[in-house]
């Protein structure tokens, strides 16, 4: 079963030193930045949650806000279970979370090869689910519209699915040959009035083994991915040059487009490598030529680098991973502390219970100060079991309440049926 909570807290703030050297951190409140205001606990059959879930099936290793799907008023979410067994195992299967205004879900629908309308046909391990993002409405009828990956072989595809307004499917165009162990809407890069897409790679073996990638995806007005103008951004690709090394797993399982930050004219991105520093992990910021998407600069955040201070774990990890994979996953969440530079939300999800930060970012790109989520930190009371792998998966989930908050969902899709919660901040 899987458990979607939603939080509200006041966090902690780590002041940082800019000196790459530095591995200290002075812990302060945070008093002006954003208060709490509560959570929401939802499960299988609790807060409005009726979905039947099973052990494994990764509820919650994606999500994303769509946008009201149907009419009401309130945003709604897309949620992956990529491990579902609709159909043949690990088919996978999304489901549309239909949301109150006071965090609860209204109703549920399902998305698989046997529920929801989908009418493609799923292989065994296909995952379907693993990468979701919403992408706004594609096809002009008012409804929005969702992006869903399957990016295990034979059938690795991307699909762009047009919804009813009762989140069953309308319709759906599949484009093949696309691996996306995650995916991210990053908006309208190109200026086609059409949302643009991520697909995380973060196995590639482009430049060495594990190094990793990330495609910058295309649409047309048909849902298609125009192949010819992706921009691959690796080791030997997209203008990144010299940085990554072996099992890097650069791309992560999300990106974050934090927008121009230093008012240049070129929009930055943020994208993880996770299995960095042997398993601790890291965050680059790569700025992006706005006419070629290449990159143009790049900043790297990790333990002791870049204004990050935060000692990450390199422990081998009960399951037989290591490290704290710090850059996991992340989103963009807009000017948290009111200092008029965007900020960074991502996690270290196997560090301990698993951690989310929030980075505080200068002009330049370098962390200014920093808070962390987690059992003991930022104020959430989340009772988290040790290997909950919380913050393996990040969104932004917008004004939920529609009274100017903000929400952010964090996942842990490898404990049990897997867990959201969702963290209400309000701009004090």
């Amino acid at each position: 079963m899987k458990k979607f909570a939603l939080l509200i807290a006041v966090a902690t703030i780590v002041s940082c030193s800019h000196d790459d050297d530095s591995k200290k951190a002075e812990t302060t409140t945070m008093t002006n930045a954003y208060k709490a205001e509560g959570f929401v606990t939802i499960n299988e059959g609790q807060a409005g949650f009726t979905a039947g879930l099973e052990s494994g099936d990764r509820f919650g290793r994606d999500h994303d806000k769509i946008g009201d799907v149907d009419g009401d008023g309130v945003t709604d979410f897309i949620v992956g279970a990529r491990s579902d067994d609709d159909g043949v195992t690990d088919a996978g299967a999304v489901y549309i979370l239909f949301m109150n205004n006071d965090g609860t879900v209204k109703s549920n629908q399902k998305i698989s090869m046997l529920a929801g309308g989908f009418t493609d046909t799923l292989n065994a391990g296909n995952f379907f689910g693993y990468g979701v993002a919403g992408i706004g409405d594609y096809n002009n009828d008012g409804i929005p519209d969702i992006a869903v990956s399957s990016p295990v072989a034979p059938n690795n595809s991307l699909y762009i699915i047009h919804l009813n307004t009762d989140g069953t499917v309308k319709s759906f165009v599949k484009n093949e040959n696309i691996i996306a162990n995650g995916l991210t809407a990053i908006g309208d890069l190109n200026g086609d009035n059409r949302i643009d897409l991520v697909a995380c790679v973060p196995g590639s073996n482009d430049g060495g083994n594990n190094r990793g990638a990330i495609d910058i995806l295309f649409l047309n007005d048909e849902s298609k991915v125009m192949y010819g103008n992706t921009v691959t951004i690796s080791d030997t690709q997209g203008g990144l040059g010299a940085g990554l090394e072996d099992d890097d797993q650069f791309g992560g399982r999300e990106v974050a487009m934090l927008g121009d930050i230093d008012n240049d004219g070129n929009k930055e991105l943020a994208v993880g490598a996770f299995m960095s520093n042997g398993g601790k992990g890291a965050v680059w910021i790569l700025s992006l030529d706005n006419t070629t998407y290449n990159v143009i600069s790049k900043i790297k955040i990790t333990e002791g680098l870049n204004g990050f201070t935060d000692e990450l774990t390199s422990d081998v990890n009960p399951n037989g991973t290591y490290g704290a994979n710090f850059g996991h996953a992340m989103c963009a969440a807009g000017d948290i502390d009111g200092d008029g530079i965007p900020d960074l939300i991502t996690g270290a999800n196997q560090q301990y219970e698993g951690w989310g930060y929030i980075l505080y970012l200068n002009e330049d790109k370098t962390v200014k100060s920093f808070s962390r989520i987690n059992n003991d930190d930022g104020g959430f009371e989340l009772n988290l079991e040790s290997e909950e792998r919380f913050s393996r998966s990040i969104s932004f989930a917008g004004d939920l309440k529609g009274d100017g908050s903000i929400a952010v969902n964090f996942g842990g899709g490898a404990g049990g049926t897997g867990t959201l919660y969702t963290l209400f901040f309000r701009h004090q």
